[in-house]
């Protein structure tokens, strides 16, 4: 596939998200002109894959939930930056708790060569991605399958939950808004966040920025303080500072960093 057809995928998919995408934005986040990002759009409006406007173009369908495998492509060199500065947190000996999502198993990618940890996740592709870690000793959660989010849910989950207790949390998102927490597409996932979040000593929320402030759908899970929310370099002050009034701690990643 040419970039620039990769390009045009991921503005689909930020626009299907979010609900629009902005030229100089789009500009911005992918390093062209903003003439090569209004070609970009004038070819997806023909297609009918999403409808111009004046400045940047709107989601033709309003904030569908995307499959984990359209997401893994979106924001890549972002997901990275966050998940690599995330494993860098762990130490030998500790227990963590992997949520589902592409960043997290970036995170898990990031950890399969470490040693004496205890891992639990509800991540298909996380228990995929670290079943053979020699060094890691791997628990399942159980539960029902989420197809769309390739995650487990559902009350078998949440009572392997309530008998374990970890180090760290590595949670995903849909999206996340100071004042209301992590957005989800069900209710059910937002209580699973809930009960995350809980069990673990320190939380990290892992959101790459073009998730910041953003509501696409209407189930929001409350974490209480503190937590800490880990996101890109394209992250602006106005992102952040939402964050940061309510006490929220914010680790801005460099996407540049090995």
């Amino acid at each position: 596939m040419r970039s620039s057809d990769i390009r045009r995928e991921e503005i689909v998919s930020l626009a299907t998200m979010a609900g629009t995408a902005n030229v100089e934005d789009l500009s911005s986040q992918f390093g062209v002109t903003p003439s090569t990002i209004r070609r970009d759009l004038a070819a997806l409006d023909a297609q009918g894959r999403l409808a111009r406007t004046y400045g940047g173009a709107l989601g033709l369908i309003p904030h569908p939930e995307s499959s984990l495998r359209q997401r893994m492509g979106v924001a890549y060199e972002e997901k990275q930056a966050i998940a690599r500065w995330a494993a860098a947190q762990v130490k030998p000996g500790e227990s963590l708790l992997l949520d589902a999502g592409s960043t997290v198993a970036a995170v898990a990618r990031e950890l399969r060569s470490a040693k004496d940890l205890r891992v639990a996740s509800v991540g298909l592709t996380v228990l995929e991605e670290l079943s053979d870690a020699e060094g890691i000793q791997l628990d399942c959660l159980g539960g029902r399958v989420r197809r769309l989010s390739q995650s487990l849910l559902g009350p078998l989950t949440e009572a392997a939950l309530e008998r374990m207790t970890f180090d760290r949390a590595f949670l995903s998102a849909d999206a996340v808004m100071a004042g209301r927490g992590i957005c989800e597409a069900d209710l059910e996932q937002t209580r699973l966040k809930e009960l995350m979040a809980q069990r673990a000593e320190k939380v990290y929320v892992l959101a790459h920025a073009t998730k910041l402030g953003k509501s696409p759908f209407h189930a929001w899970a409350h974490l209480p303080l503190p937590w800490i929310l880990v996101t890109d370099d394209s992250a602006t002050e106005e992102d952040i500072e939402p964050f940061t009034a309510e006490g929220i701690e914010v680790i801005v990643v460099d996407r540049a960093e090995p």
